[in-house]
């Protein structure tokens, strides 16, 4: 069951000109819109930066405003970073319905030491980092487990793989890799016995150029005499 934290949102112009983002964002104020599933209209907002780093460390996936005179359900829809700092440049709030299935992207997380690490000396790959699943907000998990602790070198685990309640509705499809063991070090062994061969070569080659060397040096010698 998802925890509910309460947050204040402040609404805003909307502006179509850079420079009113930036200033909001200097004010340490992320710009953001709310709509709903029961609205075509979008109403624009912000949130204090403070706030929001105090609903996200909440670990909450549904969020109480309010919106001119009426409480609202909400989740963050899409959260946009910029590309080189990471910060948060612009949020969407989506109001809910209780009783209605959303569409959410949820966070895998892997539990267990494969075998093939702990045992086998390979190598962890995660390929897969969220799935997309459909549920009852009140329903939406902080993350679902997948564990790979049976994992052996080139064995896969995929998303139909995973075992979670039957109040999810995974959407990822199923054939799709979450995470795989490999054998270590597999590209430096190969270069190594490539140099092996090259450093070989080089001596075979360098052994003959001597032999000719000689046999000139002896030539030079016999036509002195």
């Amino acid at each position: 069951m998802a925890n509910e934290f309460k947050i204040e949102v402040h609404k805003r112009e909307l502006s179509a000109k850079k420079s009113d983002m930036k200033n909001l964002r200097k004010e340490q104020k992320i710009p953001g819109i709310f709509y709903s599933f029961d609205s075509k209209e979008s109403i624009p907002l912000y949130i204090d930066k403070k706030t929001f780093s105090e609903a996200s460390k909440s670990g909450a996936k549904i969020f109480n405003i309010a919106v001119g005179k009426d409480k609202r359900n909400v989740i963050f829809k899409s959260i946009q970073y910029h590309p080189v700092t990471d910060d948060i440049i612009h949020i969407d709030l989506y109001g809910v319905d209780m009783n209605r299935k959303v569409s959410v992207k949820v966070v895998i997380n892997l539990t267990g030491n494969p075998i093939g690490v702990a045992n086998e000396g390979g190598v962890l790959v995660q390929s897969l980092n969220e799935l997309d699943l459909d549920c009852l907000p009140g329903d939406i998990p902080e993350s679902i487990d997948a564990d790979i602790s049976e994992l052996g070198i080139g064995q896969v685990f995929k998303v139909e793989d995973l075992n979670v309640s039957d109040l999810l509705e995974i959407k990822t499809p199923g054939d799709q890799t979450i995470a795989s063991v490999t054998h270590a070090m597999q590209e430096e062994e190969t270069t190594s016995d490539e140099e092996s061969e090259e450093f070989m070569d080089g001596d075979s080659d360098k052994t003959s150029e001597e032999g000719d060397s000689s046999q000139d040096d002896d030539s030079g010698e016999g036509s002195e005499s």
